[in-house]
């Protein structure tokens, strides 16, 4: 999953970066943490396996291109930050697949922002305003398109469940984080800063709740969901922050596409001028404490990282907390590496920092 990856990512600047191990402050409330009731640790084969289950029914039923057939998607998306991140306004992205020809999507916020990416041999090409998706486009294809990972890459993490009630219907919710915090994990009487939140309708193996971390949470509906090869897409996501709703995504239509039209998939000369455009990653996430003593205030810090080390967008998901700022800037002095070490293909990463802040300084 996202945590060993991480370490490959980062270089440090006279400061101390952990692994959730740190002590926090309790996760603020939230009318969309459901997780309020007994959490069990999945500790039994038997109990890891059924949560493994879980996640890849709920997995399934927006994994389109595992059906082998073309199809187009059509998605708006309306993003409302209130300045917190670039590129604000009402999106337009376009996807069409053809498995003997491969994807290509497409997306434009009005004269601000266009761009279109080709993948052709497992080579991403790009024509693009920028030389990196933005973050609110890069969170919209995560959510529609890849939000919760596939029960192998979880399978190493420690895992806890918990009953929930939303909206009228029981949900499941599986917590996941690094395994070398299961001790503490399991201790903890409520969701812990370092789990992301995957909250699944168990009666349809349908994702209903998703949250990378504390203070952000995408909530899924599936009213009228569009149906092809036996998945079932959301209709729409709502994606809030600090309890403000920052974008709203909307599948517009979901249509067969048996014979697309080939030139869709030439890579031009220009976008093979350019390079290999970068691909989008799964999120990492890190800790870090300020200071010295009991730990008065937790911070989590969202952003992006591109694939050139440039942190982008860096926002506080509790803004209300006095030390948000504090938080927003210390993010900021992170160094990050311009390319994986290992030589791999450019990527761009989501990031979360979460940030705690001692009583007393040292």
């Amino acid at each position: 999953m996202i945590w060993k990856r991480a370490k490959l990512w980062i270089t440090l600047g006279g400061m101390s970066l952990a692994a959730f191990g740190q002590p926090t402050a309790p996760i603020p409330d939230d009318p969309l943490e459901v997780v309020t009731g007994q959490i069990q640790p999945a500790t039994t084969t038997a109990q890891r396996s059924a949560a493994l289950q879980l996640l890849n029914r709920a997995r399934s039923s927006y994994e389109l291109r595992n059906a082998n057939s073309g199809y187009t998607l059509d998605i708006t998306f309306k993003v409302d930050s209130g300045g917190q991140t670039q590129y604000d306004g009402t999106w337009q992205m376009q996807d069409v697949y053809d498995p003997k020809q491969g994807m290509r999507w497409s997306a434009r916020l009005n004269d601000q922002f266009s761009r279109v990416q080709i993948s052709a041999n497992g080579k991403f090409y790009a024509e693009s305003t920028t030389n990196y998706i933005p973050l609110r486009l890069h969170e919209a294809r995560a959510a529609l398109l890849d939000p919760i990972p596939a029960g192998q890459s979880a399978s190493h993490d420690a895992i806890r469940t918990s009953m929930a009630m939303f909206r009228g219907v029981e949900l499941t919710c599986v917590l996941l984080s690094t395994p070398a915090n299961a001790v503490a994990a399991a201790a903890a009487p409520a969701r812990r800063w370092d789990e992301s939140e995957e909250c699944i309708d168990a009666r349809t193996g349908l994702l209903r709740i998703h949250s990378q971390a504390p203070g952000r949470y995408f909530v899924y509906d599936y009213s009228n969901a569009p149906q092809f090869a036996g998945c079932t897409l959301a209709r729409s996501v709502t994606i809030t922050e600090g309890g403000k709703t920052v974008s709203e995504i909307l599948v517009q239509r979901l249509t067969p596409a048996p014979a697309a039209d080939p030139n869709l998939f030439a890579v031009s000369d220009d976008m093979k001028a350019r390079g290999r455009a970068a691909s989008m990653a799964g999120a990492m996430k890190y800790s870090q404490v300020s200071g010295s003593g009991p730990v008065a205030h937790t911070v989590c810090v969202f952003g992006l990282v591109t694939a050139s080390g440039e942190l982008i967008d860096a926002h506080s998901l509790q803004p209300w907390d006095p030390n948000s700022a504090a938080a927003v800037n210390a993010v900021k002095q992170i160094k990050f590496a311009a390319e994986d070490p290992s030589g791999g293909p450019p990527q761009q990463h989501m990031i979360f920092v979460v940030e705690s802040f001692a009583s007393t300084g040292s």
